[in-house]
């Protein structure tokens, strides 16, 4: 993208980041709070990359460090230390599977809200096919699942597994982070020239350049790429105590846990 199209995108983020909420107090997430350490605080963005697995980005105080496909608790053991870790999957559930965080998250993209997947109910997930899944569902009178939605139902599993242990992963929708990081909707979708273009413009207006050449990451699809780094954008703000919650408080699941999309 030109020059003076990069530095639009700049101009426009530094004028919105009143979008970007209030800060959260880093003594929240358990982390001392020593200026120096936290700014030098390292995220890991993790997204789906299909039949590669994961993808995970790292960056840090000096943006971009690193890039990786591979499982998601390879990723996490390869990246290490990180504060925080942004995973693009729904993290935890209600009975339904109709969270307060996505619906605010398509609110807050206008746009760009089909990208928002309902997470799969609790009834749903335990249920080896998406037909016995569905048919339970509709005997408790519940809504079926889009094929969306089930095709969620691995990631979702294997993502829960790891977080109810490691308190440092968020849930993070890429969309959301580039809505906040631009200021604004935006007006092409990812899988398009002009889409993927802006979203590595606004990386980049974010202190995250991605290199041009990434090794075997660099084999997944170019949205993947970007989305990870998105995520890892968001997680970076969570370490540091910027990050906003959708909705605002987050809901709580059954077990506890808080039910927010960040950025």
């Amino acid at each position: 993208m030109a020059t003076g199209t990069k530095a639009a995108v700049r101009r426009q983020s530094e004028q919105n980041s009143s979008d970007r909420g209030p800060r959260l107090a880093v003594a929240a997430l358990g982390q001392t709070c020593n200026p120096c350490l936290i700014m030098d605080q390292r995220a890991l963005g993790v997204d789906a990359a299909g039949k590669a697995g994961w993808i995970g980005v790292i960056i840090d105080g000096s943006g971009f460090s690193g890039a990786r496909v591979a499982t998601l608790v390879e990723l996490i053991d390869w990246a290490e230390p990180v504060a925080a870790i942004g995973v693009d999957i729904p993290i935890g559930n209600l009975p339904g599977g109709r969270r307060a965080s996505d619906a605010a998250a398509r609110a807050f993209i206008g746009p760009r809200r089909a990208s928002v997947f309902n997470s799969p109910p609790i009834e749903g997930i335990s249920h080896d096919s998406y037909e016995a899944a569905n048919q339970h569902l509709e005997a408790l009178g519940q809504a079926k699942m889009s094929h969306q939605t089930w095709a969620l139902r691995a990631k979702v599993i294997e993502t829960d597994a790891v977080a109810r242990s490691d308190q440092r992963l968020i849930e993070v929708h890429p969309e959301v982070c580039f809505r906040a990081i631009g200021g604004r909707d935006l007006q092409w979708p990812k899988k398009t020239w002009n889409g993927q273009l802006l979203r590595r413009s606004l990386l980049s207006s974010a202190g995250i350049d991605l290199p041009d050449d990434l090794g075997r990451a660099g084999a997944v699809p170019v949205d993947d790429v970007l989305d990870a780094a998105a995520a890892a954008w968001s997680a970076r703000r969570y370490a540091l105590g910027q990050a906003v919650p959708l909705p605002s408080p987050p809901e709580v699941d059954p077990d506890g846990r808080q039910l927010a999309i960040w950025y």
